[in-house]
C-alpha cells in the first residue's frame, strides 16, 4: 500500500471532492482519480461513492481514513524527528572516557560540544581502555578514548592527541638533574603503574620488554594524583604522559621527559569498525579533530 495513493485519499475526504484534492497536492486531477481507483482495487471495495458532484465515504472508506491519517501522522512525526536528529536539535552522545587525562583534554571538548549543540544529552561513562573497548564492542556506547594501538579488524579510530611521557623521579633521585632520560635508563628503578585494565600499563610494559626488561611494580593506583604522591613518598618512578603531569605541582617530584619515539601516549577516538554512527557522535568527532589539528598547529 503505497503512502501516496492514501495522502491522495485522506485528502479527497477532507477536502470533499477530487479537484479540492488536487490543488492541495499539487497534482493533477486525473492523478488524484487514478490514485483512488488504485487504492479500491486493491482493496478490492470501493471507498468513496460518487454522487453526482458529491462523494460519500463507504463504511471501508472510512476505516481507511481513519487508520491512514494514524499512519500518515506517524510518518510525518518520524521525518520530523529525522530531520531534528540530523540537525543535532535533539538525540544522545554515549561516549566513554579514560580516567587519565579526561579532565584536561576532555573537559573544555564537553564544554564547547555543549555551547554548539545544547539539546544533545550526553551519557557518559569512565573506566579504564580495556573496559571501554568492551562497551563499544557491546554498543553500550557509540565511542570510546582509548590508547592506540587497538585492533583495526574490530575497531576505527581517529587520534585526538600524540604526547610524549614523562619520568616522575622522588626528590634525591640519581637521575632526577638529567635534561631527558631514555626508557632503559630507568630498568632497576622500582615502577607505580595504572590498576591492571588501564592501556597506558601496556604501553609501558611493552616498550620495556623491547629494551630488555620487565618493570618491577611496587604498586598501582587508577588516580594520577594519587601515583604522583607515591613517587613523592619515594616508593618509586612513574611514567605519564606530558599533559596530565605539566600543570600539577609536587616539590617532591622531579619530572624529566622520556626521548622515546615508541613510548607515547596516543590517545584516539574509537568506534566499532564500519558502524553507522549517530549524528551526535559524528559532531563529537569532528570537534575532536578540529581540536586535534589545533593542537598540532600550536606545536609548530
Amino acid at each position: 500500500m503505497d503512502l501516496r495513493t492514501l495522502r491522495a485519499f485522506v485528502e479527497v475526504v477532507r477536502q470533499g471532492g477530487f479537484s479540492a484534492a488536487a490543488k492541495v497536492l499539487y497534482a493533477s486531477q486525473p492523478t488524484v482519480t487514478k490514485s483512488i481507483q488504485q487504492l479500491e482495487d486493491e482493496l478490492g471495495a470501493p471507498l468513496l461513492l460518487r454522487i453526482g458532484h458529491t462523494i460519500r465515504v463507504t463504511e471501508l472508506g472510512n476505516l481507511v481514513y481513519q487508520r491512514a491519517t494514524v499512519i500518515l501522522s506517524e510518518r510525518d512525526q518520524l521525518l520530523t524527528e529525522i530531520s531534528e536528529l540530523k540537525g543535532l536539535q535533539r538525540g544522545t552522545l554515549r561516549i566513554g572516557l579514560p580516567t587519565v587525562g579526561s579532565s584536561i583534554l576532555f573537559a573544555p571538548l564537553f564544554t564547547e560540544f555543549r555551547k554548539q549543540h545544547p539539546n544533545i544529552d550526553i551519557v557518559l561513562e569512565e573506566h579504564g581502555g580495556t573496559h571501554l573497548q568492551e562497551l563499544v564492542k557491546q554498543r553500550q556506547i557509540d565511542l570510546g578514548a582509548m590508547l592506540l594501538p587497538v585492533d583495526e579488524e574490530c575497531f576505527d579510530s581517529q587520534e585526538v592527541c600524540n604526547e610524549p611521557m614523562t619520568a616522575l623521579l622522588p626528590a634525591g633521585h640519581p637521575l632526577a638533574g638529567r635534561p631527558s632520560l631514555r626508557l632503559a635508563d630507568l630498568a632497576d628503578c622500582p615502577f607505580i603503574l595504572f590498576e591492571k585494565g588501564f592501556a597506558l600499563n601496556h604501553v609501558i610494559e611493552v616498550a620495556c620488554h623491547k629494551r630488555g626488561f620487565s618493570p618491577t611494580v611496587t604498586a598501582r593506583s587508577s588516580q594520577p594524583d594519587f601515583i604522583i604522591s607515591l613517587v613523592a613518598a619515594g616508593l618509586g618512578i612513574a611514567l605519564l604522559p606530558r599533559l596530565v603531569v605539566e600543570s600539577r605541582v609536587n616539590p617532591g617530584v622531579h619530572k624529566v621527559p622520556v626521548n622515546e619515539k615508541d613510548l607515547r601516549w596516543r590517545l584516539a577516538m574509537v568506534w566499532r569498525k564500519g558502524s553507522d554512527l549517530p549524528p551526535s557522535a559524528l559532531a563529537w568527532l569532528q570537534l575532536t579533530k578540529n581540536y586535534a589539528a589545533q593542537r598540532k598547529n600550536e606545536k609548530g
